[in-house]
């Protein structure tokens, strides 16, 4: 029914910069809450970034003041932008979305993408 692809990761350097974005899909009626998520190895999948449907934003402490949330809500997309990237920012980034699909009436959805590779080289 509805489906998150996710594009932009890749490997940078130290310091470098990196775009992701999530497209969502299918009968979604509206998008609550959308958010970047990521999962080194070994380690459990943490909360990146938030935004909510009105524009509100939460980050890791970790990322505060070099990554960047945003929304197109005609769109339904979200995308990081992320600066001054650490080599403790490798990981898989996942795309996450809180959404109800068909009516304003229907329970919350959570929905994930694939996931994107990100590897910062030091």
């Amino acid at each position: 029914q509805v489906q998150l692809v996710e594009s932009g990761g890749g490997l940078v350097q130290a310091g470098g910069s990196l775009t992701l974005s999530c497209a969502a899909s299918g009968s979604i009626f509206s998008i609550t809450l959308m958010g970047w998520y990521r999962q080194a190895p070994g380690k459990q999948r943490e909360l990146v970034a938030a935004i909510s449907s009105g524009g509100s934003t939460n980050y890791a402490d970790s990322v505060k003041g070099r990554f960047t949330i945003s929304r197109d809500n005609a769109k339904n997309t979200v995308t990081l932008h992320m600066n001054s990237l650490k080599p403790e920012d490798t990981a898989v980034y996942y795309c996450n979305m809180m959404m109800r699909l068909w009516s304003i009436s229907a329970p919350l959805t959570n929905s994930w993408g694939q996931g994107t590779q990100v590897t910062v080289s030091s």
